[in-house]
């Protein structure tokens, strides 16, 4: 019927970027969780966007993800190509010339952002999802994978952050936390039902600036 206003298309869930370690970590079950959820992605239909090394957490998703018939994009700068031996990846390795112009991709290609244990480079993009999110330039679930309580101490600090004010009302984020790997699809697809594709991403505009 003329005039009348058409329902928003609800966001979905159908490539997730991951952000975990090119090393593997001291303790088999962060790789077994990486393996895991690879093959749950798989098998739900929902690809793959990570840093595109073979090594470590890095390897074991996207190896699963592969195994499994799931789709894998890999995205790495230039510089890291040797270092973190780039993998082959189903829908080809995207090189970027700087770590910027990576992030930026990784953030258009995805519909959600799952963080499994890492170092510091995980944390960098995790903390920089959740500003961006805090500042009300996207509304893309973001969830991280707390593997053996591996994120607790991150957990910690943000409530003693909210706690002193420092994240203070107005200015806060939903930051979706699973302690197991069968929670993750649910609780991102419940997240992603709740937004509109127009919500979910950021212009191209602002993207840049960031």
């Amino acid at each position: 019927m003329q005039g009348m206003n058409r329902p928003e298309k609800i966001a979905k869930i159908r490539k997730i970027c991951v952000y975990c370690g090119s090393g593997a970590g001291t303790d088999p079950a962060y790789v077994a969780a990486a393996t895991e959820f690879g093959a749950a992605m798989a098998a739900s239909g929902i690809g793959l966007v990570y840093g595109g090394g073979d090594m470590g957490m890095m390897g074991a998703v996207a190896d699963a993800v592969r195994r499994n018939g799931g789709s894998v994009t890999g995205i790495i700068p230039q510089f890291l190509l040797n270092k973190e031996r780039a993998g082959f990846n189903g829908e080809g390795l995207i090189v970027t010339a700087d770590m910027h112009e990576r992030k930026r991709k990784m953030f258009e290609m995805a519909d959600a952002f799952v963080a499994m244990p890492g170092g510091v480079g995980t944390l960098e993009e995790l903390v920089e999802q959740l500003t961006w999110a805090q500042l009300g330039r996207h509304k893309k679930p973001i969830l991280i994978a707390n593997i053996k309580e591996f994120w607790q101490p991150l957990c910690a600090l943000l409530d003693h952050m909210k706690a002193l004010e420092f994240i203070r009302p107005g200015l806060d984020f939903e930051l979706l936390v699973a302690d197991r790997i069968e929670d993750i699809l649910p609780k991102l697809q419940k997240a992603a039902a709740a937004i509109s594709e127009a919500e979910k991403d950021m212009p191209p505009a602002v993207a840049e600036r960031l």
